[in-house]
């Protein structure tokens, strides 16, 4: 893999005549053949023709001189909109043709052809392409590669979806359970089980003799059925999933799923507590469920009513309070109580996001920190709030603050030494830290390494906090790819040890045109003398 070429590629200063050259290389690339070195050739070429079809700036003859390379760049180039069904030839780019009728936009004719065609592959991604004629829905329902059917059962109408749920073999019944198209009185016969029809054949008994349980550590390296499947002649582990899979389902009608809240299976129960159409009822059996995991998902519930959530508020299990803390519709009072009880991190809580200003202004006058932490994750705050933030002598709390707009180098630079390292990294983050900050907290002692990130992907560091960035190994990839690095460093970047930097810099727009050259030059020599030995 050529990291200098690929770096070039992504590059938006690359000059077009460039794009040309590194396209003929992609050519030179694929025509070779023979030896260990050509194979490489060839895959570094399949890489480089992959990273120019992403440019928004090929033209015309540039996406269709790389449409032609490969199929799979034409169907990149077809996901990115550069190609139209007037320039594919499904016979020869099947996989664009296929992405363009999966964009819906591709003519009928190409789905009838590739619903006959004698690749299972084709056949099963047409199969979850939107708008099939119904010939074609028809003739991969009744496809002989299970994989084809079972595509379509995810994918496929409401009305294909109500006649797959019958097929013979449970995995297409599983695949017609997980597709939000079926009809609700569908999926609850699937829920339960109580179809009169049940499937004949399941993945299991295809390829074991029955009773089977597979190991979920199976040595085979060509075995394909999931870890614990097993089937005694009922397909079981199928049914089981297809169970799961009508649970997760939004459009399965919550009254067939009542039966689950005592189910034996944890994981059953866990699904339908995170459904947001459960009815008082069913909260309230959840809600003493034995299982913590089960009272944390429905802890994490937005359609829990408030008696639930305060009731839940009490409940010790492991991550329910935590997941409680991130339910949007919790009470306020019931939040602040928490917030000292559990750890919450560096975010913003939904309920916080949408509190009033009063009662921002409450939590931000709280003796408590870890409650003054709540509010100062906004970034919308008053300013009278905000500049009381930035001042708290808590350093988390002038942590979580130090990010938001509108604070001034003089607050920031007080806040750095107030708390020191601990809100350096914050406030290298504030969009309205100035340069000559910036190249400051670069310098800081000792060193802010999460800082030294934040400065390297902000659009407006200075040159010189950039050179510091180049010192850390973290920092020095983003850094290697900034505008503002100077050309001297970029160029000196091209032969570092590490790749990503190397790729970083060889995208860097700043990268001066004549180094540019020099690269491509340079690669297109070593092509010539391997094409004259070869």
């Amino acid at each position: 893999m050529n990291h200098l070429l690929l770096g070039l590629a992504s590059n938006p200063s690359l000059p077009p005549d460039l794009t040309d050259r590194l396209i003929a290389i992609t050519v030179a690339g694929t025509d070779a053949d023979g030896d260990a070195d050509a194979d490489a050739d060839a895959d570094a070429a399949d890489d480089l023709a992959s990273a120019l079809t992403h440019r928004t700036d090929l033209s015309r003859a540039q996406t269709l001189a790389l449409a032609a390379r490969r199929d799979v760049d034409a169907a990149t180039l077809v996901h990115g909109g550069g190609l139209t069904a007037a320039d594919i030839d499904p016979a020869i780019r099947p996989r664009a043709a296929l992405a363009l009728l999966d964009a819906d936009a591709g003519p009928p004719g190409w789905a009838r052809r590739f619903a006959e065609d004698t690749d299972a592959w084709r056949r099963w991604t047409l199969a979850s392409c939107p708008d099939l004629p119904p010939d074609v829905t028809e003739k991969l329902a009744a496809d002989p590669d299970l994989d084809v059917v079972v595509e379509l059962a995810l994918f496929t109408t409401p009305e294909t979806a109500t006649r797959l749920a019958g097929h013979p073999h449970a995995e297409v019944r599983r695949a017609v359970a997980a597709n939000e198209a079926t009809p609700p009185a569908v999926l609850a016969v699937l829920a339960t089980g109580t179809d009169a029809n049940p499937a004949e054949r399941c993945l299991v008994c295809d390829r074991e003799e029955i009773p089977f349980v597979h190991d979920p550590h199976c040595p085979r390296p060509d075995c394909i059925l999931r870890a614990g499947a097993s089937c005694d002649g009922s397909h079981e582990s199928t049914v089981h999933d297809t169970q799961q899979a009508a649970l997760q389902n939004p459009a399965t009608p919550v009254e067939a799923l009542t039966g689950f809240a005592d189910h034996p299976s944890i994981l059953f129960r866990r699904e339908l507590a995170a459904r947001t159409d459960l009815s008082p009822q069913l909260c309230a059996r959840l809600a003493t469920d034995p299982d913590p995991g089960v009272r944390g998902e429905l802890a994490a519930n937005p359609s829990l009513g408030e008696s639930f959530i305060r009731a839940l508020a009490t409940d010790t299990g492991y991550d329910v309070r935590r997941r409680l803390l991130h339910h949007p519709h919790i009470p306020l009072d019931v939040l602040t109580q928490l917030a000292d009880l559990v750890r919450v991190g560096p975010t913003l809580l939904p309920r916080i996001a949408t509190a009033s200003a009063a009662e921002v202004a409450e939590l931000s006058a709280s003796p408590t920190a870890a409650v003054r932490i709540l509010p100062a994750e906004r970034r919308d705050l008053p300013h009278a709030i905000r500049d009381a933030l930035a001042a708290d002598p808590d350093a988390k709390v002038a942590k979580a603050v130090a990010p938001h707009p509108g604070l001034t180098d003089t607050q920031l630079r007080a806040m750095v030494a107030t708390h020191g390292v601990q809100v350096v990294a914050g406030v290298a983050a504030n969009p309205d830290a100035s340069p000559a900050l910036l190249a400051d907290l670069a310098r800081h002692d000792p060193p802010a390494r999460k800082a030294l990130t934040a400065i390297a992907r902000r659009a407006d560091a200075p040159a010189a906090a950039l050179i510091t960035c180049l010192t850390d190994k973290k920092a020095r990839r983003p850094a290697a790819g900034h505008p503002a690095l100077p050309p001297s460093a970029i160029t000196g970047l091209l032969t570092d040890d590490d790749w990503h930097v190397v790729e970083a810099a060889a995208s860097n727009p700043s990268l001066p045109a004549g180094v540019m050259r020099e690269v491509v030059a340079r690669e297109e020599a070593r092509a010539a003398a391997a094409a004259g030995t070869g």
